[in-house]
């Protein structure tokens, strides 16, 4: 049976592929063009795709009637479309849980660098302009006794609010439903609106659907506190990034700290000039563990569905 990698993996994971079956892996590093994937799969039992990876219809149809398994390497899965390939018997599967703490790790480290103005002060040092220590240099904003508005309390966002309560800051948060993990988090459900409008600063861990694409426009960002800060570490496409731009030059909110790019590697030019912004390029699982973790994952997956048995992680459309 053909298997198909859209990129580069760990040797652990191909190791478990290879016992499943006849590995075939990308060796360009780029994403494949949607050409080049459909060619890939043909013939392809299994796609091992990443997010950047468009899996949809098309794809499935070029591999054919034995594509049994899409497993992507990611919690997320907009990039694939679940229901067109379920309407052709072939099954999903994500990685959640192995990225969780170490998502959250960045978002928090994202949150200092933003508000103690780490990133700013780098950047300033290694321009080499003068400076000197006075009690006014470069004061940024402390976080014991501020309000944390989380938009998605799942796995990652309570990761995010525990280690929220070690800084002292108190929690809210919104959702399509109440957590039952509230309550061990002292944390407060409250409708988006009034996170937006109470919060100093709003973390996004929300999966991306149509109802979240830009929930983060420029009427939301309106209604955000002037000294509010803003955090993005799930999709890029939950925030308007020319609205959020705008509103950072016309002072509507204090600062925002980006992971995730809606149309990456692209980045709003305005953001790159700003220095009360912050911008990583897609870190928030990049440990050498987290990703070795989650290609395993993905591999398990594909090596229980080849072998006849169910998937560890399956995606239901």
């Amino acid at each position: 049976m053909r298997i198909v990698v859209t990129r580069r993996v760990p040797e652990a994971a191909l190791d478990i592929l290879r016992e499943a079956g006849e590995v075939w892996m990308s060796d360009v590093d780029r994403p494949l063009s949607p050409d080049e994937l459909r060619k890939a799969a043909r013939g392809a039992a299994a796609i091992v795709s990443m997010l950047h990876d468009r899996i949809d219809g098309t794809v499935a149809d070029s591999a054919g009637p034995g594509l049994r398994v899409v497993a992507n390497v990611a919690v997320g899965y907009d990039n694939v479309d679940v229901a067109a390939l379920a309407e052709r018997g072939v099954l999903v599967t994500n990685t959640p849980g192995v990225l969780t703490d170490a998502t959250a790790d960045l978002t928090f480290g994202l949150l200092l660098a933003l508000t103690r103005r780490i990133a700013e002060g780098d950047r300033l040092l290694r321009a080499r302009r003068p400076w000197s220590f006075h009690l006014g240099f470069m004061l940024g904003a402390g976080l014991r006794g501020k309000t944390l508005g989380i938009v998605g309390l799942g796995q990652i966002g309570q990761a995010v609010a525990r280690r929220a309560k070690a800084f002292g800051m108190r929690i809210i948060y919104s959702g399509r439903s109440r957590s039952a993990a509230e309550a061990g988090l002292d944390a407060r459900f409250v409708p988006t609106a009034e996170l937006l409008a109470t919060a100093d600063v709003v973390s996004l861990h929300c999966p991306l659907t149509p109802e979240t694409t830009h929930l983060i426009d420029a009427e939301a960002l309106a209604v955000m506190k002037p000294g509010a800060f803003l955090v993005n570490t799930t999709r890029g496409p939950v925030v308007d990034e020319p609205a959020l731009a705008d509103a950072l030059l016309h002072g509507e909110i204090a600062g925002a700290a980006l992971d995730v790019f809606e149309k990456e590697p692209e980045v709003e030019p305005r953001l790159l000039e700003l220095d009360n912004v912050v911008l990583t390029p897609h870190l928030g699982s990049a440990t050498v563990e987290t990703r070795t973790e989650m290609a395993l994952l993905a591999a398990r997956n594909v090596a229980a569905v080849l072998s006849g048995g169910e998937p560890l992680n399956p995606v239901h459309p």
